[in-house]
């Protein structure tokens, strides 16, 4: 009989988390009787993980912010790595992003026996070039999720399969509007932005006053309009908290949901991260803001290849949306823009052309890819 799979993964904050749950739920249909541990959240839980702990302990960003928690997480690091390479021994090692947690974790592992996919190709084309060589000495294989990298990978000597990106297939090429506004209570005619400021304590921190504060403004100026806030359950009192402050009246707070809220708005205002190209599978018009420790600003900019922040500007190539970032991302011109595509449904329309060029670009079984890649690696 063959022995059973073991996989261990990591997956740091919630987005890593979605990504590795789609993946368990390819991979268990190849090896149904798959044992998986290590570090994850509600989505892998759903498919059988054993999560020794959760993905929130990784979820932080910026030089500077993680300071407080450097010590928790290399003492979690160290024991993972520490049971992995004695008695529990895994067939493989998928480290789901988190690049910084993950590859001093796969080198170990590597170096001790253990085969290793790193789930993501990190940024190096965009910022902090030199990863990509550690990349080559942590990951046998590397799953991609844009159809541009696995070339740039190879030019570095590192096996890599392109398997689209997950949201791709979860988003509906046509979102229901209507729907989303009825499970959430909003009318057709409600004119509807959606706020989105980030799912770690950090973006929260630096990002969420100056968002709520930019929705004073564009109420002042449009009444009428409607606000959703979809929140972790984690950042929930702390977004309710800014709110009240805020005195903003017409604002949803939602237990996540950000699908719906999503699918139900005009437009978006949106912390940089994964949520923006939630947003462009949307089709949604969006302004893309960042605040960040001014320290970790400073290095984040040296390091910057590329003049795009917004993975919908990077796939894209240019500028289809604004960026306001750091000091620029100010209430009064965060309110400008939004409200600046209100204004412009014929900028809409064309950038919900671009929109679903790209989404038809990323749309693949990843699970499927992931899973035969896995498979190949398994067996070389």
């Amino acid at each position: 009989m063959t022995p059973s799979k073991r996989f261990a993964l990591v997956a740091g904050e919630t987005s890593g988390d979605l990504l590795a749950g789609l993946l368990l739920g390819g991979v268990r249909q190849r090896w149904p009787d798959l044992t998986s541990f290590g570090i994850g959240g509600p989505r892998m839980a759903e498919h059988g993980f054993e999560a020794w702990w959760p993905s929130e302990k990784l979820a932080v960003r910026g030089y500077i912010e993680v300071l407080p928690k450097i010590r928790e997480i290399l003492s979690i690091r160290k024991q993972l790595r520490d049971r992995l390479l004695s008695g529990e021994r895994p067939d493989l090692f998928i480290g789901v992003d988190a690049p910084d947690f993950n590859f001093d974790l796969e080198v170990a592992l590597k170096a001790g026996g253990i085969r290793t996919v790193h789930f993501v190709c990190p940024s190096f084309w965009a910022w902090r070039p030199k990863k990509v060589l550690k990349l080559r000495r942590s990951a046998d294989h590397v799953l991609c999720l844009f159809p541009f990298e696995p070339a740039l990978l190879a030019q570095h000597g590192i096996d890599s399969t392109y398997v689209g990106h997950p949201l791709a297939q979860v988003i509906p090429l046509e979102p229901d509007r209507r729907a989303a506004r009825k499970r959430l209570g909003l009318c057709d005619d409600d004119t509807v932005v959606a706020i989105l400021p980030g799912s770690r304590q950090s973006e929260v921190q630096y990002i969420a006053r100056r968002f709520f504060d930019a929705a004073v403004l564009m109420q002042r100026q449009r009444p009428g309009l409607r606000f959703v806030v979809p929140a972790l359950p984690a950042l929930r009192p702390r977004i309710d908290g800014l709110v009240r402050a805020s005195g903003l009246q017409g604002m949803t707070v939602l237990d996540g949901r950000s699908h719906d809220a999503l699918a139900a708005c005009d437009a978006t205002l949106i912390a940089s991260g994964t949520a923006t190209l939630e947003a462009a599978l949307f089709k949604r018009p969006m302004v893309i803001a960042y605040n960040m420790n001014w320290l970790s600003w400073q290095i984040m900019q040296r390091k910057q290849l590329q003049p795009w922040v917004g993975l919908p500007n990077i796939l894209c190539g240019e500028f289809v949306v604004p960026e306001l970032l750091q000091d620029a991302a100010t209430p009064q011109a965060l309110a400008r823009g939004v409200l600046d595509w209100l204004d412009a449904p014929e900028r809409i329309t064309t950038l919900q052309q671009r929109f679903t060029t790209l989404h038809h670009t990323l749309k693949r079984d990843t699970a499927q890819l992931a899973t035969d890649a896995i498979e190949k690696v398994l067996q070389s």
